[in-house]
């Protein structure tokens, strides 16, 4: 079991490693890169085990990783909680039959792809990015999780960017971030 001190000392270590990259995808953003995190083994780890303590026994069949660095997160936790792993992915990218879901985010539009087999109805799963700034994105893969007959059992972001109130379009949803902005 977790406690609120060892997620305290945690989210210290992995603040200290995140770096802002300013204007990038595009002007005046300002891009929380975990890059110099995921470098790091022992936070890194430290961060996966964590997850692990908090979701397992959850009776979770399924941990989903949004494209790209959701898939970096997702997939080790999936291993350590004896769960599947489930990219969703950027549309055109995976090679079987797809459903998708087209949506706003922060600074245009996208659409994400899952195979349509990826899930199957009444599965528990984890919803796993990096970063919850509008919540677009997040709330797109629910919407993919539900079509398949999945259940959201919980939405975990490694940092949320509160200014952004991501967290209201996930009101419905138990979401979880280690860290706040």
């Amino acid at each position: 079991m977790n406690t609120k001190t060892e997620e305290l000392e945690l989210t210290k270590e992995i603040k200290k490693l995140i770096r802002d990259v300013y204007d990038f995808p595009k002007k005046g953003i300002i891009f929380k890169d975990i890059m110099p995190f995921l470098g790091d083994y022992k936070v890194f780890k430290q961060t996966i085990d964590y997850l692990a303590n908090y979701y397992r026994n959850k009776n979770i069949s399924k941990v989903i990783g949004i494209e790209a660095r959701g898939f970096i997160l997702a997939a080790p936790l999936a291993l350590e909680i004896g769960a599947g792993f489930v990219p969703v992915r950027k549309k055109g990218k995976l090679p079987y039959k797809t459903i998708s879901v087209t949506y706003d985010l922060e600074y245009g539009k996208d659409t994400l792809e899952v195979h349509e087999d990826a899930i199957k109805s009444g599965e528990n799963v984890i919803i796993v990015d990096d970063v919850l700034a509008t919540g677009g994105t997040a709330k797109a893969v629910c919407d993919l999780v539900k079509r398949l007959g999945g259940n959201v059992s919980s939405v975990f972001m490694m940092i949320e960017l509160s200014g952004l109130n991501g967290r209201e379009k996930l009101k419905d949803y138990d979401l979880f971030s280690l860290i706040k902005y």
